[in-house]
C-alpha cells in the first residue's frame, strides 16, 4: 500500500498534463489531404481500416473551411465531386468544435486531437473519428 500511494499521486497529477488542448493557430495543420484510420463506438466497439478508396480534403481560411470526398488515383490525381461540406469552427469550452448546416441537417464534431500528421474528433453521438495525413501512393511505369 505505501508504494501504491505515491504511484497513484503521481498519476493524479499528471494526467490533466497529457491532454493536450488545440491552439487557435493549429487550425490550419487541417488543410490537407485525411484519410481515416479508425472509428470508436461509444460502446467501446472499434472499427480499424487499412485501405481507403476515399479520403477527405479539409480547406481551412481562418474560421470557416469545407471537407469534401475524393478518391486518389495511382497517378497522383484525385477524382472528386462538386460536393463539400462547409462548416465554421466554434470554440467552446477550451475546445474548437466543427460546425456544420446544410439544407438538410446541422451537426458538431469536436476537435480532440490535433498535430501536423494526426487528428480526432468526436461527434454529438459521442463516436470518436481518428485520421492520418494521407500519404499519397505514385505509381510510375517502368
Amino acid at each position: 500500500m505505501r508504494t501504491f500511494f505515491p504511484f497513484l499521486i503521481c498519476f493524479l497529477l499528471l494526467v490533466p498534463g497529457c491532454t493536450s488542448r488545440v491552439e487557435k493557430s493549429e487550425l490550419e495543420q487541417l488543410n490537407g489531404y485525411w484519410e481515416i484510420v479508425e472509428v470508436v463506438f461509444p460502446d467501446g466497439q472499434k472499427k480499424s481500416y487499412s485501405i481507403n478508396p476515399t479520403i477527405d480534403y479539409i480547406e481551412i481560411d481562418g474560421m470557416k473551411g469545407f471537407k469534401k470526398k475524393v478518391q486518389p488515383k495511382f497517378d497522383g490525381t484525385y477524382d472528386t465531386s462538386d460536393d463539400a461540406e462547409l462548416f465554421n469552427f466554434i470554440e467552446k469550452e477550451n475546445t474548437f468544435v466543427f460546425h456544420y448546416k446544410n439544407g438538410l441537417s446541422e451537426w458538431h464534431e469536436r476537435l480532440t486531437k490535433l498535430n501536423s500528421d494526426e487528428f480526432s474528433m468526436v461527434n454529438q453521438d459521442g463516436i470518436e473519428y481518428s485520421y492520418k495525413r494521407y500519404q499519397p501512393i505514385n505509381i510510375t511505369p517502368k
